[in-house]
């Protein structure tokens, strides 16, 4: 059904407040501006499914409440950003969350499997793309349109009960539950400005004092985006925020030298270089750290490799996706700095960590079997 009224919407969340588990999608639009714009929401509860829109609709209460009932589990696919645009664009924070995404990666598909690929594993069902450059916030929204954003939220709730049942089963749901918890915490949602810099492309040739500079221009990237509400890359791309770190212009003049900065309004050009100013006298111990790994000698590598062979065996075996175990920068870590690794903790410990850690010790080794690598 589509909602197009508070009323509607009213008696909608009421009856759908006594389910314990409904699925969730969004359809959302953010290419021209900073701030997501959200256009619908999809939301299954028993039989019923509702295309909810945020666009016509003025008091969104009803849902935002439940969506942050504690008692109703939400089940979304690779909801980093439906979870994102619900806290910007509604104030909630949707908890408790279950992604299914994230649960077949621990249940023998790789890591980032697509909904239609899950959908068509657990259901049989293809489903059509036909839609998916869709503008959905012009009006009116017509049946295909609305029968394709259903689509997103009709199978949910069948899958998420076979994956229960699988990771009950292989006695994985202590796995699966506390990374859950993390990808709905609004810490990891809300993003600092001034964390801005660590997603920075291109910083990998930065010094130390130049990425103290990376870190207040990308706050002032971020807090000038948002006040214009425009794309960070249309206030100034990476490229050019890295050659202003690596030039540190102090003048207007000199600033312009630089391609892509002719776009920079001058009141936002002038605070820019308030950026740099401040990031050149940042104090050295406060600096950002060089966040790249020295390149390891040929025999760590070597040693790395060996590994990734135990790491794929324990993927293999297993069914958990190997980069959802490790990647190949915390295999080195872990040779590294072995009481700080992910490995030494928890699930990984248990599935790869503790076999790794043999491994480095000399306790267990790697043989070839009829083709295959195995443990000895």
């Amino acid at each position: 059904m589509y909602l197009s009224t508070s009323e509607q919407l009213a008696d909608f969340c009421e009856q759908a407040a006594s389910a314990k588990v409904i699925a969730v999608d969004t359809e959302f639009l953010r290419e021209k501006t900073y701030y997501p714009k959200l256009c619908l929401v999809q939301v299954a509860a028993g039989e019923s499914i509702a295309a909810i829109d945020p666009i016509l609709i003025d008091d969104l209460s009803p849902l935002a409440r439940l969506l942050a009932d504690t008692s109703v589990t939400k089940v979304l696919h690779a909801c980093g950003q439906d979870l994102e645009v619900l806290l910007e664009g509604m104030s909630v924070a949707c908890a408790p969350v279950f992604d299914t995404q994230l649960a077949a990666a621990f249940l023998g598909m790789r890591q980032q499997a697509s909904y239609a690929a899950v959908v068509e594993a657990y259901c049989g069902v293809r489903l059509p793309k036909a839609e998916s450059l869709t503008d959905w916030s012009r009006r009116p929204l017509d049946p295909e349109q609305l029968t394709y954003a259903e689509d997103d939220v009709r199978y949910l709730p069948a899958i998420y009960d076979q994956m229960m049942s699988e990771l009950v089963s292989r006695d994985r749901l202590s796995w699966v539950l506390p990374e859950m918890e993390a990808l709905c915490d609004p810490a990891r949602l809300r993003k600092d400005p001034r964390e801005a810099y660590l997603r920075l492309r291109r910083s990998g040739s930065l010094t130390r004092r130049q990425l103290a500079v990376a870190r207040e221009v990308c706050a002032w990237r971020e807090e000038s985006a948002a006040r214009r509400d425009l794309p960070r890359k249309w206030v100034a791309s990476d490229e050019v925020v890295v050659e202003v770190c690596k030039r540190t212009p102090n003048s207007l003049d000199r600033l312009r030298k630089i391609r892509g900065t002719d776009q920079i309004p001058e009141r936002d050009a002038r605070l820019l270089l308030e950026a740099v100013s401040r990031g050149q006298a940042c104090p050295p111990d406060e600096c950002p750290k060089v966040a790249r790994h020295a390149r390891p000698s040929a025999e760590t590598e070597g040693v790395v490799d060996l590994m990734y062979a135990v790491l794929r065996l324990a993927s293999e075996g297993s069914g958990v996706a190997t980069q959802l175990i490790a990647t190949r920068d915390d295999l080195l870590d872990f040779v590294q700095s072995r009481d700080e690794s992910p490995l030494s903790r928890g699930w990984r410990w248990e599935l790869a960590g503790s076999t790794l850690d043999k491994l480095l010790s000399g306790e267990v080794g790697l043989t070839v079997r009829e083709g295959r690598i195995e443990l000895l």
